[in-house]
């Protein structure tokens, strides 16, 4: 179910509800009812109601009570435009109005300055996973309305052997981030993993609820693909958390011209059905550069072949698990 709200400014003192300070005034619509709503707290929200609305200065925002739906972008191979993908998804979705937060776990942080944010000490998740810090702190607002950043810097490198460590290891980002999934600001939570089936990549694995695996139209990038989904099972059935899937392969660096790239996604949609994304992501020079830019594919070429190969894949995911009502 969807509401869309429209706000109406006013300057009057609701002095019958004891206001003290001025408030907007929501008009809710659900179906075929109305409501008026006051203040900012939201009291005769349902789950899955998501609520739209404008400001007086005509800024587009959204107050969701929608369970968020966490990702994991994972391959232990790099160079398949997993962090591409984590980033322009992340955008995507953001640009539908879906309030998304993307984690960077890998150390090397290219999602957080593809985003085009410096690697700054002590902002990432690294003192929180520890419990010495909140995750809360660490989200900054980017460039793209509805798109929130957790970002990464060079400490994470040391987390993967500070967590061994620690107990319960494998759910510390799960544990950690137990307010972003409770408190219901986001709708997606997408994660960019290290390309390697290390601690964070399993940690990652083990707080979503999905895992969708960005795969190289070549076949040597095929190889890591059962490697990658054995861990799956594994984590699965160790307990660790039984109701993570397989979300879907992501096609990526497709080259319509060569018989490679046809035969790879011919191969993968045999074994995956339909568990392969119809949308194939072309290799694209422009998605390459957008991060030097620190920008997102749809800032720096809204009208590429990347820009909309990935604008199709957002719709997909929408779709495919409802993100929006």
């Amino acid at each position: 179910m969807e509401a869309r709200v429209g706000i109406e400014p006013t300057h009057r003192a609701f002095a019958e509800l004891g206001l003290t300070t001025w408030l907007p005034r929501l008009k809710l619509r659900i179906g075929n009812t109305n409501n008026f709503l006051f203040g900012s707290k939201l009291f005769f929200l349902q789950k899955d109601v998501g609520i739209y609305f404008r400001d007086p200065f005509h800024q587009f925002y959204i107050l969701t009570a929608m369970p968020a739906k966490f990702f994991t972008i994972a391959n232990q191979k790099g160079g398949v435009g997993k962090t591409t993908t984590a980033i322009s998804l992340a955008a995507g979705l953001a640009a539908e109005n879906v309030p998304t937060l993307l984690i960077d776990l890998d150390p090397q942080a290219n999602a957080t300055s593809g985003l085009g944010f410096d690697k700054v000490e002590g902002q990432s998740l690294y003192h929180a996973l520890l419990g010495e810090d909140s995750t809360d702190d660490k989200i900054l607002e980017t460039s793209t309305p509805n798109l929130y950043l957790i970002p990464s810097e060079v400490d994470m490198a040391a987390i993967e052997t500070e967590l061994a460590k620690k107990e319960n290891y494998l759910v510390r980002l799960r544990d950690t981030l137990k307010s972003i999934r409770t408190d219901k600001r986001f709708r997606a939570v997408i994660f960019d993993c290290p390309p390697s089936l290390g601690m964070l990549s399993m940690n990652a694995m083990a707080a979503a609820d999905y895992l969708l695996i960005s795969l190289q139209c070549e076949y040597l990038a095929m190889e890591g693909l059962g490697q990658i989904l054995n861990v799956l099972e594994q984590i699965k059935d160790a307990e660790i958390n039984p109701d993570l899937e397989l979300g879907g392969i992501i096609m990526t660096m497709y080259d319509v011209r060569t018989n490679l790239s046809r035969q790879v996604v011919s191969d993968v949609r045999q074994h995956f059905g339909k568990g392969v994304f119809s949308t194939m992501i072309p290799r694209s020079i422009r998605l390459g550069e957008a991060p030097s830019f620190g920008q997102t594919i749809f800032q720096y070429d809204p009208l590429s072949s990347g820009a909309l190969a990935y604008k199709e894949l957002t719709a997909e995911i929408i779709k495919r698990f409802k993100l929006r009502s």
